[in-house]
């Protein structure tokens, strides 16, 4: 088995892609450790001291270290625990644990904006989003503005902020005039 790395616009995180599908639909998004129980591939990767978080898309592991810790003295162990995860022939995810398909519900008035949100989310921002290694939620919409959640390698990324205000809100207040503002979520 080979499994590539790549960069993320965020330095703190590193995509890895062991060259199969991780999760078959959604994405995961691992915070802690803690959190890791219901994914046997989060735990064997958060057992690497330094990792900090742990997200998975379609075919792709983005993690995020530690500041503390650098690339060179956690990677090969990073590496190691895919590898030996998908050669075990477990789950990436236990039992009832499912990914989560993104998008928070919304319904009433604003359903038909809201619907074009996730609509234009879903083909022009998440794909792009997906190859630096992260994945960016609908979370929510109120008088204008349009709440986002950021998660793997978008989380806490440097370029985030830009991404928001120049990319995401100029797109989305293009197409859509009602939308008048993009902001960040955290959950």
């Amino acid at each position: 088995m080979f499994i590539q790395t790549e960069s993320t616009p965020n330095p703190a995180t590193l995509k890895f892609l062991p060259g199969q599908t991780v999760l078959a639909a959604g994405t995961a998004d691992f915070l802690n450790a803690e959190g890791a129980d219901k994914s046997p591939l989060a735990a064997r990767i958060f057992a690497v001291k330094g990792v900090s978080g742990v997200f998975f898309g379609n075919d792709f592991v983005t993690v995020t270290k530690a500041d503390d810790v650098e690339w060179d003295h956690i990677k090969p162990a990073i590496l190691g625990a895919v590898m030996e995860h998908f050669q075990s022939g477990q789950p990436v995810m236990t039992g009832d644990a499912a990914a989560a398909s993104g998008h928070a519900d919304h319904s009433g008035e604003d359903a038909e904006i809201v619907g074009q949100i996730k609509e234009l989310l879903d083909t022009r921002v998440r794909p792009a989003v997906a190859q630096d290694g992260g994945d960016i939620t609908f979370h929510g919409f109120e008088r204008g503005v349009v709440y986002l959640h950021m998660q793997g390698a978008c989380a806490g990324c440097p370029s985030s902020t830009i991404t928001l205000k120049m990319g995401i809100e100029n797109l989305l207040r293009h197409y859509i005039p009602e939308v008048t503002e993009v902001r960040p979520v955290g959950i």
